[in-house]
Formats: structure tokens, C-alpha cells, sequence
């Protein structure tokens, strides 16, 4: 479940850079729009969600790096 997670955040900041991107380009002509500070502000929450479901991870053990990974256990196995 926390990885679909990780991947639905992960996806909403991508759709929010994209966001932001269409109005920088659309809005050049209107000084005074706050779209893209907006989209900014969405995609800085979506990437500090991100982060702190990541750290969540880690710190429940749901998520592995390195020698504990899931790989390395099976590479170890087979040997």
C-alpha cells in the first residue's frame, strides 16, 4: 500500500510540474496571475509528502536499501 502511495505522489508532482509549465507559458502576458506560484506551491507540498512518506518507509521497515533490499536476499539464495 505505501508504495502505491509513493507512486501516486510521485505522479502528482509530475502532473503538477506540467501544470506549472502550461501556465508560465500561458500567463506571460498577464504580470499580475499567480497560477504558477501556485503550482508551485502545490508541487512543494505533493514532493514534502513524498519525502515523508519515503522517511515513513524507512523508518517502519516497509521500505529497504542496500543489503537488506529484497534482490539481495534472492542473489544470496541462489548461490
Amino acid at each position: 500500500m505505501l508504495k502505491i502511495i509513493i507512486v501516486v505522489l510521485l505522479l502528482c508532482v509530475i502532473v503538477s510540474l506540467g501544470s506549472g509549465l502550461v501556465f508560465l507559458f500561458k500567463d506571460t502576458d498577464k504580470p499580475d496571475s499567480k497560477r504558477l506560484w501556485y503550482a508551485l506551491g502545490v508541487r512543494v507540498t505533493f514532493a514534502t509528502l513524498l519525502v515523508l512518506t519515503i522517511g515513513y518507509g524507512f523508518y517502519t521497515g516497509e521500505l529497504r536499501m542496500g543489503l537488506n533490499a529484497p534482490w539481495h536476499g534472492a542473489t544470496q539464495q541462489s548461490e
